[in-house]
């Protein structure tokens, strides 16, 4: 699969309301399921410098990701950028062919999601470490009218990833790990709630 993907997020206070909405208006879901996420890269780290993700994910399936930046980076309000997947069938396999290829295990990130469609528009119920959100992918104008129809702020959405939210977090609150999990923030009180305002201040117009 080869596509743009074009999403905003927001940070969710009360995610049952928001999925109450969504299956009343017709959303079909897919499940929720436990994400694990591996990010690779060099050990020069290429793909960071050029904010390229390599990622390996078993949840339902084992899929293995390349995110790229967009030409259009920013549509509309919106964060866009190229995203080429493929299922794999074996997870073990493809981690050790990354290894033996040069790729470094650089961090590991957890996640609860519940995934929900109409139409063409996918809505993602993310429960993180860090905190709950709402992902809406489509095209701009349809997100804009979802923004709108679920009583949310467009101004308060966010266009950051997940990955440099935590990096955000954990510079600015010192956290001693790298690697988001459940069990690592078991030691800490400190969320996205903390940071919010800095994200909402890079929202683009």
């Amino acid at each position: 699969m080869d596509h743009i993907e074009v999403e905003v997020k927001y940070h969710l206070a009360d995610a049952a309301r928001i999925r109450e909405q969504l299956i009343l208006a017709g959303a079909q879901s897919s499940g929720r399921w436990f994400e694990e996420n591996i990010r690779f890269d060099t050990p020069d780290a290429h793909f960071r410098k050029k904010q390229m993700l390599i990622r390996l994910r078993r949840d339902r399936d084992n899929r293995l990701t390349l995110k790229l930046p967009h030409t259009a980076t920013h549509t509309a309000g919106c964060k866009a950028y190229r995203e080429l997947e493929v299922v794999v069938s074996d997870f073990s396999t493809v981690r050790t062919m990354l290894a033996h290829m040069g790729f470094s295990e650089y961090q590991v990130y957890e996640k609860w999601r519940e995934t929900l469609q109409v139409g063409t528009t996918l809505f993602c119920i993310d429960e993180l470490p860090f905190g709950l959100f709402l992902e809406i992918e489509g095209d701009p104008d349809t997100i804009r009218q979802w923004t709108d129809r679920l009583g949310l702020d467009w101004q308060c959405r966010i266009t950051a990833s997940y990955l440099s939210i935590f990096e955000t977090l954990r510079t600015e609150k010192s956290l001693p790990f790298n690697q988001i999990t459940f069990e690592n923030f078991q030691s800490t009180s400190y969320r996205f709630a903390d940071i919010y305002r800095h994200f909402l201040a890079e929202s683009v117009p």
